[in-house]
């Protein structure tokens, strides 16, 4: 097995103790039963190395059935094991701790889930796009694995695993790994023998269709939606392309794509071999694929150089982040990256202005927290900029050669805040003193805010889209004239974010009789026309928003429409009665989120979440 860098490094959202006894590899048999929304089954956990005395195993696990557990010396025969199950926390769940024998090599649990997990969400035939069978997914990241696997839940420690998932006909399961084919009795076989961390464990299961993008890429949806994903996301095996040229080859094997039901709760999860996707990307002109060029950055920061704790968090998302800039530069040209930056700074100083000075500093404090609260744009925006400073003051050639072997050297790894800057120090600052002097590297890990050099794009598109909102505001020119110009969508949003807050019925008439914003299939555009119509009272697109919040979960969009509905009484009376109607249909990480926000309380036990 691989040792990670960072075994020692105590993380406290785990209670496992992988400096005693390490799990190397991880095997499940699990049965899916859509009646009862449970897996049932069994995981068997390889010992990295035999141990040589009398040793107890802890594992993380948060609303597991455990029915019994085996340990052997050889992987074939095994004999029942004692075990214990510590007191549950809230945010933690409960350890679970095996006493396995002198030279044990495999530890068998045998287990099932129970219909809460917070990592796993079932659809019933009337969430799902074709209405006529259930569906299941996933969802691990941040600590959410262990309420679906008993296992050694932290970044810390990385695994191989392997694993039988038997489907009720004719559904297909799909995981993040490389695949058998499935037999047929509705058994899916799958593998992934480069090490992860227990975040990037998925499993996918409904009624999947496939259709192939390239020799090693592809994209796997719904049938009604399969065509329209495929064209979305053709460019899939450029994107791959343009970051092997950037940062090394590609070792994952394959890079599919699977679009879910709009209940997902995130734009995209990064799982090695098939990425999880939200269909609020498909606008129809691959304007919202910059996530699709996320989620395969991950593929070098991330799932191959992993951070090994939730406090280290913007090692994943900041050099992700980068590269995803660099990949749409790559492919679509500067303009188009420095769009997204303009964006992404302003979504960025809104969100450090709200939050507390400890939620803003990039190596963060998270003891005693869900480290679901670091999902900000501090990791990935602030992050981002911090690479990017150290680019355009060392030079692209420079920095380029320098995260390549980063990557090679840490690959298959889990590192710490304090190991990346002890080989940033000496593989490029401590080799370049005059122009590390001007880095305020402690200002940008520590601190809270962005540092006073910290780099703002300019975008000269959006510098004309900003002169057309003004020139309108001041009644300069018509919207027949803006609409003449064929903006893109990143001008669009451009457009409606320097607009004021409150413009007023007449003006958010008008451009709705423009440009038809309440009924526009792009999300993005329509998310935030929807907070323009809750915070002005444009009472025309509310069937749109009970329509967009009754189908999508994404909360990214879902969480800030709420918050904007619950400043006014009225509006608060709304959320309400909208969040009771559609709350069963949102996964347990969106449910969470909006329950804390409205205080609302679980109708089947009457705790709040």
């Amino acid at each position: 097995m691989m040792e990670t860098v960072a075994a020692f490094k105590r993380d406290v959202h785990s209670y496992a103790e992988p400096e005693r006894v390490r799990i190397s590899h991880v095997h499940l048999e699990l049965g899916v039963n859509f009646p009862q929304h449970v897996l049932e089954g069994s995981a068997t956990l390889r010992i990295a190395s035999p141990v040589n005395s009398r040793e107890e195993l802890v594992l993380d696990t948060r609303d597991l059935a455990i029915h019994r557990i085996e340990v052997s010396k050889d992987g074939e025969s095994y004999c029942e094991a004692p075990f214990t199950m510590g007191r549950s926390d809230k945010l933690l769940g409960a350890p679970l701790t095996v006493t396995i024998p002198r030279g044990a090599s495999d530890v068998r649990v045998h287990y099932s889930t129970q219909p809460q997990a917070s990592g796993l969400q079932w659809l019933e035939p009337a969430e799902t796009g074709g209405k006529l069978h259930p569906f299941l997914l996933t969802q691990s990241q941040a600590i959410h694995a262990r309420s679906w696997i008993p296992l050694q839940d932290t970044p810390g420690v990385r695994v191989t695993f392997s694993a039988r998932i038997r489907t009720p006909a004719p559904l297909k399961a799909v995981m993040g790994a490389q695949s058998h084919d499935a037999a047929a009795d509705g058994l899916y076989g799958f593998w992934m023998d480069l090490p992860i961390p227990s975040y990037l464990f998925a499993l996918a299961v409904g009624d999947i269709e496939f259709v192939s993008l390239g020799a090693r890429t592809g994209v796997y949806a719904e049938p009604g939606l399969i065509a329209v994903a495929a064209h979305e996301f053709e460019d899939t095996e450029l994107m791959i392309r343009a970051a092997e040229r950037l940062y090394g080859p590609y070792r994952w094997g394959r890079h599919d794509l699977l679009v879910l039901p709009p209940s997902f709760p995130f734009g995209g999860m990064e799982n090695p071999c098939v990425t999880f996707l939200t269909p609020t990307l498909i606008a129809g002109d691959k304007s919202l694929n910059t996530l699709v060029a996320h989620e395969l950055a991950h593929s070098w920061s991330g799932n191959l150089v992993t951070a090994a704790t939730w406090g280290d968090f913007w090692l994943n998302e900041g050099f992700t982040t980068y590269i995803e800039r660099r990949i749409q530069e790559e492919l679509y040209g500067a303009e188009r990256a420095r769009m997204e930056d303009v964006l992404a700074l302003d979504w960025l100083e809104n969100e450090l202005a709200r939050l507390a000075p400890r939620d803003q500093v990039l190596h963060i404090n998270l003891e005693g927290r869900d480290p679901d609260e670091n999902s900000t744009r501090i990791p990935y925006v602030k992050g981002a900029l911090f690479l990017r400073s150290l680019e355009l003051e060392f030079g692209r050639p420079l920095f380029d050669a320098f995260l390549s072997r980063y990557f090679d050297h840490f690959a298959f790894q889990s590192v710490t805040t304090e190991q990346f800057l002890k080989y940033l120090n000496s593989h490029l600052l401590d080799l370049h003193p005059a122009l590390a002097s001007r880095i305020p590297l402690q200002e940008w890990i520590d601190a809270p805010g962005l540092p006073k050099a910290a780099p703002r794009a300019a975008s000269s598109a959006f510098e004309r889209v900003e002169r057309a909102a003004s020139d309108w505001l001041q009644n300069k020119i018509a919207l027949d004239e803006i609409a003449g110009r064929k903006w893109s969508t990143h001008e669009w949003l451009r457009f409606l974010d320097v607009l004021p807050d409150k413009l007023g019925l007449e003006r958010m008439t008008a451009l709705d009789r423009a440009f038809n914003f309440t009924h526009t299939r792009n999300s993005e555009v329509l998310y935030r026309w929807l907070l323009m119509a809750i915070r002005n009272e444009y009472e025309t697109a509310y069937p749109s928003l009970d329509h967009f919040l009754s189908s999508v979960g994404r909360r990214k969009f879902v969480k800030p429409l709420y918050e904007e509905l619950m400043r006014t009484r009225t509006g608060r009376e709304r959320a309400e009665c909208l969040y009771r109607k559609y709350r069963a249909t949102y996964h347990p990480i969106t449910r969470g989120t909006i329950d804390e926000l409205l205080g609302t309380c679980d109708p089947k036990t009457g705790d709040t979440e």
